[in-house]
C-alpha cells in the first residue's frame, strides 16, 4: 500500500490549474484591451489599411465597417460595390440594414431587378422601423401603390417619401394627395414648388377645403412667396399665429404694397395673440423695416412688446430714448449686438473716436456671436490707437487674433499690429482637403454613419428624424449644414453654417478650425489653381469670390442675371470669351471659372493690384468704385470700406477679402 502523496503534491495539481486559469484569462483580457487599442477606422484610413481589414481582420464588425468604407471609394463600380457588400448584412443592427440597402442599389444599377426587389423585401420584412426601409417601399411601390402609400405613413419626412409623393398621379385626388404631403414635410423638395402653385389654381374641380388651402398656403410662404400664399389661402382663416407670421413674412420679400401689407399683418398678429412668441417675431420684424410708417406702427404695440429690445433699439435709432439703456438691459439680445454697431459705425466715420470708444466697450466681446466679437474688438483697438493708447489698442488686436485669427477682420488686426504675410500674403500654391472630422451630432447612429462615409444615409435619416422642424438652434444648424455639405448642397449647407455663425460664440482652438474649414471649402480645385497660374490671379482670391457669389454652386442664377460659380452677367461673360455663350455653357464650371479669374485680372489691372477696389469692383461696377475714391482709401482703408455707399458692396467687400485670408491661412495655423 502506497504512502499517501505529501501536501505540497496535493496542491500541485489544482495550482497548475489556478495558474492555468489566470494566465488564459489575463491573455483574454490583454487580447481585448488590445482589439480596444486598434484605431478607428473612418474616411482618413488608407485604402490598403481597409482592404487588411475586410480580409485579415478577426473582429466581423470591423470587416463590415471596411466594406462599408471602401463602397464609398468605387462608387462608379456597381459590381464591385455588391462584392463588397456581400456577407456584410448579418445581425440585428443598423449597420446590416445599411448593407442591405447598398447591396439592392448596386443590384438595380447592375440590371438585376428580381434579385434587388428580394433584397428589397428583406430589408422591409427584417427593419420595417430602418430608415433604410424607406426607400424598399419606394423601390417596391414602383409596382404595388398601396406600398407608397405605406412610404407615406411611415417614414413622412424621409427623401424617399418626398420623391414618392411627387410621382403621386395623375388622377386629381391622387395628386392633391401627393401635394398636400409636399406641403406639409417638404415644400422646398425640387418640383413641390410647382405641384403647390398648380393644386391651388386648379379650375374645373371643388377647391381644397379650408384646411387644406392653409397648409398650401403656409408651403407657398415658406417658399418666400407671400403673394401666392395670400392667393392660395383665399377667403380661409388664418388659423393661428404661426400660419400669420409666416405669411407676413413672406409679404415682407415682396415690392412696396406687399412689403405695407406685410406690415399691417405683423402688427395685428401681435395685437391679436400678444403673448404667443410669433408676437414677439411680429415685433422684431417690425421693428427692423426701413418705412417711417412701420416707424409709426410700432407705437400701436401691445405695451409689453413694446417694451422689448427690438423696439427699444429702434426708437433709439430714431433718437428716441438711451442706448446705454438698451444695451445694460439687453446684452445677450441681436438688436442690442445691432444697436451697437450702427452707432459706433456712425461715430467711426465722423472720427468720432472718443464716442466711437466708449459704445464698443457698452459690451463683453463674450456676449457677442463671433463675427460680430471679432468687429467689435477690431474697431475697439483703431479708436484707441486713434486716441494715442497704442498699449491698449495692440492689447485688444492680439485678444481678437488669439480667438478669431480667420475672417476680415483677423486680417486686418494682423495688418495693424504689422505681422509678416498680413500685408503681402503668399500666394496659394495647392489646395489640400482638410482631415476628416466625427460629425458630434449627439447622436450616436448618425455619428457612426458618419464614420463610415455614408454620408447620403446619415443626411436621409437626420431628415426623417427632423420631420421638417424648423432648424433655430446654432448647434442643430451645424450638423445639418456639414449634413448638406456631405451630399453636395453646399448652397444651402453653407448659409446654414453662415447662420450658425452669426450666432455661437468663439470656441475652443480645434472647434474654431474645424468651423473655419467648414465655412470655407474648397471645391474645383484644380479649376481654380489652372484659371489662376492663367492669368495671375491668387485662387485664393478666385475662391473667395465663387464662395461668396455662389456658395460653389454652378446653375445658380441671380435675379439680375448673373450666371454660375463666378456669377458673370452674359454681357461681360461674352466680352470676355470674345463671343456669345449660352446660359448653358455659363454653367459648366470649366467655362465660368476661366473667364471669371480674366475679369479679375482686368480689375486688379484697372487698379494696380489693390484687391479692395477690384473686388468692390466686381459686385458693384469700376464705375461706382470710382466715384468713391479719396482720400480716405489711402489712409484708413478700413474706414474706406465702412463708408461704400451701398450696404451689398460694403459687405460683400468684406465677405470676399475676409474668405480670401482665411483660405491663404489653410494648412498654416499654428497647432492646438
Amino acid at each position: 500500500m502506497s504512502e499517501p502523496p505529501a501536501p505540497a503534491a496535493q496542491c500541485q495539481g489544482p495550482l497548475l490549474i489556478a495558474l492555468s486559469c489566470a494566465g488564459a484569462l489575463a491573455l483574454l483580457l490583454t487580447g481585448r484591451w488590445a482589439l480596444q487599442q486598434r484605431p478607428e477606422l473612418t474616411p482618413a484610413s488608407s485604402s490598403a489599411q481597409l482592404s487588411w481589414v475586410r480580409h485579415g481582420e478577426v473582429d466581423p464588425q470591423r470587416r463590415r465597417e471596411a466594406s462599408l468604407l471602401l463602397v464609398e471609394r468605387v462608387k462608379g463600380n456597381p459590381d464591385e460595390q455588391y462584392q463588397l457588400l456581400a456577407g456584410q448584412g448579418w445581425g440585428p443592427d443598423m449597420l446590416a440594414a445599411v448593407v442591405l440597402k447598398g447591396q439592392a442599389l448596386a443590384a438595380e444599377r447592375r440590371g438585376r431587378g428580381v434579385e434587388a426587389d428580394d433584397l428589397w423585401s428583406k430589408l422591409l420584412r427584417r427593419f420595417p422601423r430602418d430608415p433604410a426601409s424607406a426607400d424598399a417601399l419606394y423601390a417596391l411601390g414602383r409596382r404595388t401603390p398601396a406600398q407608397r402609400l405605406d412610404l407615406l405613413r411611415r417614414f413622412p419626412a424621409h427623401p424617399a417619401a418626398l420623391a414618392g409623393a411627387l410621382e403621386l398621379g395623375p388622377a386629381i385626388d391622387q395628386e392633391r394627395l401627393g401635394t398636400l404631403h409636399l406641403a406639409r414635410w417638404g415644400p422646398r423638395w425640387p418640383g413641390a414648388e410647382a405641384r403647390l402653385r398648380r393644386t391651388c389654381a386648379v379650375k374645373g374641380v371643388a377647391p381644397p377645403p379650408p384646411e387644406q388651402r392653409r397648409t398650401l398656403a403656409l408651403a407657398l410662404a415658406e417658399l418666400g412667396d407671400g403673394a401666392a400664399a395670400l392667393d392660395c389661402l383665399g377667403g380661409a382663416s388664418l388659423g393661428d399665429s404661426a400660419v400669420a407670421l409666416s405669411l407676413a413674412a413672406a409679404l415682407l420679400k415682396g415690392d412696396g404694397p406687399q412689403q405695407q401689407k406685410a406690415e399691417q399683418r405683423l402688427l395685428e398678429l401681435a395685437q391679436r395673440w400678444p403673448q404667443a412668441p410669433e408676437a414677439l417675431e411680429a415685433s422684431r420684424l417690425l421693428s427692423q423695416q426701413p418705412r417711417p410708417e412701420a416707424l409709426a406702427l410700432l407705437a400701436q404695440l401691445p405695451a409689453p412688446l413694446r417694451a422689448t429690445a427690438p423696439v427699444q433699439a429702434r426708437l433709439v435709432l430714431q433718437h428716441q430714448g438711451s442706448w446705454r439703456a438698451v444695451l445694460q438691459r439687453w446684452p445677450g439680445d441681436p438688436a442690442s449686438w445691432d444697436l451697437q454697431w450702427e452707432l459706433a459705425r456712425g461715430r467711426l466715420l465722423k472720427g468720432q473716436w472718443r464716442e466711437a470708444a466708449e459704445l464698443l466697450g457698452a459690451l463683453n466681446p463674450a456676449q457677442l456671436a463671433a463675427p460680430l466679437a471679432a468687429r467689435q474688438q477690431f474697431w475697439l483697438g483703431y479708436a484707441q490707437r486713434q486716441l494715442g493708447q497704442e498699449a491698449a489698442a495692440r492689447g485688444v488686436w492680439e485678444r481678437l487674433l488669439s480667438s478669431a485669427p480667420s475672417g476680415y477682420y483677423g486680417w486686418r488686426a494682423a495688418l495693424q499690429l504689422g505681422q509678416a504675410g498680413a500685408a503681402n500674403p503668399p500666394a496659394l500654391s495647392a489646395l489640400t482637403p482638410p482631415p476628416w472630422r466625427p460629425l458630434t451630432s449627439g447622436d450616436a447612429e448618425l455619428d457612426e454613419l458618419w464614420r463610415l462615409d455614408q454620408r447620403l444615409e446619415t443626411w436621409e435619416r437626420w431628415r426623417n428624424q427632423r420631420r421638417n422642424r424648423p432648424t433655430l438652434q446654432p448647434e442643430a444648424l451645424v450638423v445639418e449644414g456639414r449634413l448638406r455639405q456631405g451630399v453636395g448642397d453646399d448652397w444651402t449647407g453653407l448659409a446654414q453654417l453662415e447662420q450658425a455663425h452669426l450666432m455661437l460664440p468663439a470656441g475652443s482652438c480645434q472647434s474654431r478650425q474645424g468651423f473655419d474649414q467648414d465655412l470655407h471649402p474648397v471645391r474645383f480645385a484644380p479649376l481654380f489653381l489652372g484659371a489662376g497660374k492663367r492669368e495671375r490671379v491668387d485662387p485664393a482670391l478666385l475662391l473667395a469670390v465663387s464662395l461668396q457669389e455662389s456658395r460653389f454652386t454652378p446653375a445658380v442664377r441671380s435675379a439680375a442675371g448673373a450666371v454660375g460659380l463666378m456669377q458673370l452677367m452674359p454681357e461681360t461673360a461674352a466680352e470676355l470669351a470674345g463671343k456669345p455663350l449660352s446660359l448653358e455653357a455659363l454653367q459648366q464650371p470649366d467655362i465660368n471659372v476661366p473667364l471669371g479669374a480674366r475679369y479679375l485680372r482686368q480689375l486688379l489691372t484697372l487698379w494696380r493690384g489693390d484687391p479692395i477696389r477690384a473686388v468692390a469692383s466686381y459686385n458693384a461696377g469700376p464705375g461706382a468704385v470710382q466715384g468713391w475714391l479719396g482720400p480716405l482709401l489711402q489712409r484708413h482703408p478700413e474706414l474706406w470700406v465702412e463708408a461704400i455707399p451701398y450696404p451689398e458692396t460694403r459687405l460683400y467687400v468684406k465677405k470676399v477679402l475676409g474668405n480670401r485670408w482665411s483660405y491663404l491661412r489653410r494648412g498654416r495655423e499654428p497647432a492646438c
